[in-house]
């Protein structure tokens, strides 16, 4: 299929086994319309995501050994959310290559950054079964490792949860709070709307596919408020 070649060409992998590179470019919603397809790419997110994190997590212990646990935390964070896995999977013409129901295929925004990300996850579960560790550290260190000098120099990896707090205590001596306002969406893909408070007063929202992500959210739309006094 045209998709594997691109994407095969695009990354410098050629899979032995076709099959996972299928798998792991096959979205649940693409089943609806075509039962007899095969299989979707949630195992090998949920292996990739796993990958994924222990590369990430040695490469940056390695590097930084008078970084402390917390800190090492918010690099990696920073380097595998699912924003940057996203802009990584449009680069990598994903939002082409993935095999998507039509009514997913139209999502954009939140919805669709996230089955992106999910996809290279998916990807790096399948070069790992298929190529092994070493390779999935090469694609890796190539595709996200490449971006640390630029997270640590605009300091993109600082937690905006704890920025706001920093920000709120010091002027108020109050510790904001988060609430659920809205959970939506099925169950294999639930969506929050999370209000962030300080107070009584509600100064932002956020969504997204977990309590933290919304919470993420929230904080990043209160920082730029608060930019703006």
């Amino acid at each position: 299929m045209s998709n594997f070649l691109e994407l095969e060409k695009l990354i410098g992998i050629e899979f032995k086994n076709k099959e996972l590179l299928k798998q792991a470019l096959t979205h649940r919603s693409y089943l609806n319309e075509h039962p007899n397809w095969g299989p979707h790419n949630e195992r090998l997110e949920f292996l990739g995501d796993a990958v994924l994190e222990l590369v990430v997590s040695e490469y940056l212990y390695k590097k930084f050994p008078e970084k402390s646990e917390g800190e090492l935390t918010m690099l990696r964070a920073s380097l595998i959310n699912i924003h940057r896995l996203s802009q990584l999977a449009r680069k990598l013409n994903l939002d082409k290559l993935v095999f998507l129901s039509r009514g997913e295929r139209m999502q954009e925004g939140k919805a669709k950054n996230h089955i992106l990300g999910n996809a290279i996850e998916a990807i790096i579960g399948a070069i790992y079964l298929d190529q092994g560790y070493q390779h999935c550290k090469e694609f890796i260190e190539k595709y996200l490792l490449v971006c640390l000098p630029e997270i640590i120099q605009k300091k993109y990896y600082q937690d905006p949860k704890s920025l706001f707090q920093e920000i709120i205590q010091g002027k108020f001596k109050i510790t904001p709070h988060y609430e659920v306002l809205e959970e939506s969406g099925p169950a294999h893909r639930r969506e929050f709307r999370v209000g962030l408070f300080v107070g009584q007063k509600m100064v932002s929202e956020g969504r997204g596919f977990s309590k933290y992500e919304a919470e993420v959210e929230a904080a990043k739309n209160a920082l730029k408020l608060y930019e703006k006094k």
